[in-house]
């Protein structure tokens, strides 16, 4: 067994600095909310913009009498959506670019995140 003995500063030294660290980790960011639309075939907007380096969620409504996926190899995300139904999409932080996505069901629809 091993006895530690502690004086009241190297004690007050210890407890000071476990108060002094961060806890949780990494605070999280707020993510920036972003929604789309598909309608009659298309993105609604074809594009949309979103801030550089900070999560975001996109909510891709879909308008349209048949399923979705919206998908982007960029982001790497895909969702399908069904008619009448809406989904979210979270995408982690971006670097300052532009972004293709598209519906894989539909691969004539497509449009662009442009990142600033």
């Amino acid at each position: 067994m091993v006895k530690f003995a502690a004086t009241g500063s190297a004690l007050a030294v210890v407890l000071m600095s476990i108060a002094l660290m961060p806890s949780g980790g990494v605070s999280a960011q707020q993510a920036t909310a972003v929604s789309i639309s598909v309608k009659g075939g298309r993105f609604v907007p074809s594009e949309i913009h979103a801030p550089a380096n900070q999560p975001l969620t996109i909510s891709v409504k879909n308008l349209d009498s048949a399923a979705i996926e919206f998908e982007s190899v960029s982001l790497r995300v895909e969702k399908i959506v069904a008619p009448g139904a809406q989904g979210a999409v979270r995408v982690r932080p971006l670097a300052t670019g532009r972004y293709e996505f598209f519906d894989d069901f539909h691969q004539q629809t497509r449009g662009t995140l442009i990142v600033q």
